[in-house]
């Protein structure tokens, strides 16, 4: 049984927080017009793609010592100068009480619960395989992206930004990409991302026409195997509350070890000078 201590959630979130900046940098690297950059602030790190993006938010702070104003107003001031409509921050439930303090004085609320799984990796996970599974390379980027955006967004036809935030997922530092096959088409892809001994399963997406199948189960098991070969001692993931993503992880032996909250400043619309 996993316990949610502490050093365990700042070891978790302080990864997510590097895995957040690799995602800047991928999106950098795709399109250095896109001026994606990320900073270490209040113990944490504050990523940017682009407006409204879900890769731009703030994790990790909080998670090693007492956050002040001035850290948060920092975090606010990087977004606002790239003309994001809103700053988000991920607010652990063990992270330093101050940030919650901060975050009530300056108006945060909260827009979205997730809850954070994670089991032990062991050498049975080094499984022989589901012949429908496959691990991509960079030639398969965008049949994946199109794959699991579609399934984000339920539609066959993603729209070209929902692609390109597929391809900066795919293109991140130590990731590994994989698609589930039925009756001979792509239907379902998940990644890894390799950080620190933890391995990220995320990315989780099936086509709405193939849901059923056990192709979400088929994913998580390959990745499992992966981590076994990159000696991984601990697997996470991050779903909705009571979704069928967070039940499958359950059924694969995960362990709900908190729940997040994303908080979310809404920036007032600037008045045009005279």
């Amino acid at each position: 049984m996993l316990l949610a201590t502490y050093y365990l959630a700042r070891r978790i979130e302080r990864a997510d927080a590097i895995n957040a900046g690799r995602a800047a940098a991928a999106h950098s690297r795709l399109h250095p017009e896109s001026g994606a950059t990320f900073c270490e602030i209040g113990g944490g790190i504050a990523a940017f793609t682009a407006p409204g993006s879900p890769l731009t938010h703030a994790i990790g702070v909080g998670m090693n010592g007492p956050v002040t104003e001035a850290d948060i107003e920092a975090i606010e001031i990087l977004y606002r100068e790239r003309e994001c409509p809103a700053v988000n921050i991920d607010l652990c439930p063990l992270a330093d009480p101050s940030l919650a303090e901060v975050l009530g004085q300056r108006g945060y609320r909260a827009v979205e619960f997730n809850n954070a799984l994670a089991r032990r990796i062991a050498r049975f996970d080094a499984w022989p395989g589901d012949g429908r599974v496959r691990q991509i390379g960079p030639d398969d980027f965008d049949l994946w992206a199109r794959t699991v955006m579609g399934g984000f967004f339920e539609r066959a036809d993603p729209a070209p930004e929902e692609v390109g935030l597929g391809e900066t997922l795919c293109a991140m530092e130590d990731s590994a990409a994989f698609v589930a096959e039925s009756d001979g088409a792509p239907a379902a892809g998940a990644a890894i991302l390799i950080t620190e001994g933890l391995a990220f399963l995320m990315g989780d997406s099936t086509l709405p026409r193939y849901r059923g199948r056990g192709l979400h189960r088929a994913l998580i098991e390959a990745r499992l195997a992966c981590a076994v070969a990159r000696e991984c001692d601990l697997a996470v993931a991050t779903t909705l509350p009571g979704t069928i993503s967070q039940r499958n992880y359950q059924r694969c032996g995960f362990e709900i070890l908190y729940t997040k909250l994303n908080m979310q400043r809404d920036f007032e619309p600037r008045t045009p000078a005279v």
